[in-house]
């Protein structure tokens, strides 16, 4: 079974996310163990406080490595295992397809550290952190949403919840390509009528139809993919 948490100072925001449609249903039924936990739990600081200014000047605040630490130790206790740590970071490394793929069969717990304000003290980073991961080449409030979009990568590709391999398996990034169009019904809309291929009932021409829109769509869109 898939096992994650999530550490956040926004328990809320997560929840919301993770109960709802596929994530929520695989939850639900108990094909994967996801839990979200509030940093500011496991704060010695009689207000809650996890944060501080940084040493050496600068704008902002910087999340404290006690309470994370402390968050991460009663996850380990709890799971009976050290989980593979992933702080969501700008500096990370660029998620992938691949990568959800690697992480929805690794056999291990994740653990996803949810950074705010300017990030998080590096000595925590340093101790603790596996991995650093990235959603894109820009940056966001804090860790939440790309922590929610990765999970979601992850867990889809969980066995059982889709109803079948070919539900993934033919997405966009999946087999190095992006997916190729998709019609469904009317037949005509807009004037505009649905490929007469698709029409046909002949799989292999369906087949290498759908193969060479996948070229066409990578190569306009995405060249950079088919030079890899």
């Amino acid at each position: 079974m898939f096992k994650a948490d999530v550490a956040t100072l926004f328990p809320d925001m997560c929840e919301s996310v993770l109960s709802c449609s596929i994530v929520g249903r695989a939850r639900k039924f108990g094909l994967v163990d996801v839990n979200v936990y509030n940093i500011r739990d496991y704060s010695l600081d009689k207000h809650k406080k996890v944060d501080d200014y940084p040493y050496g000047g600068g704008r902002g605040m910087l999340m404290q490595a006690d309470p994370i630490y402390r968050c991460y130790d009663y996850v380990c206790f709890s799971r009976n295992s050290k989980p593979i740590v992933v702080y969501l970071s700008p500096k990370g490394v660029a998620f992938s397809q691949a990568k959800a793929l690697e992480y929805s069969r690794c056999g291990q717990p994740l653990f996803l550290l949810c950074g705010h304000y300017e990030g998080v003290d590096q000595r925590l980073i340093d101790e603790i952190v596996d991995e650093e991961v990235s959603i894109g080449d820009y940056v966001v409030t804090g860790g939440e949403l790309p922590a929610l979009v990765i999970l979601d990568a992850i867990i889809r590709l969980v066995p059982s919840v889709l109803s079948s391999e070919e539900c993934f398996v033919l997405d966009s990034h999946f087999d190095g390509l992006l997916e190729y169009p998709q019609y469904t019904r009317p037949k005509v809309w807009h004037n505009v009528e649905v490929p007469d291929v698709l029409l046909s009932g002949h799989h292999e021409n369906i087949r290498k139809w759908r193969l060479e829109k996948s070229l066409e769509l990578t190569a306009k869109r995405r060249p950079d993919i088919l030079d890899r």
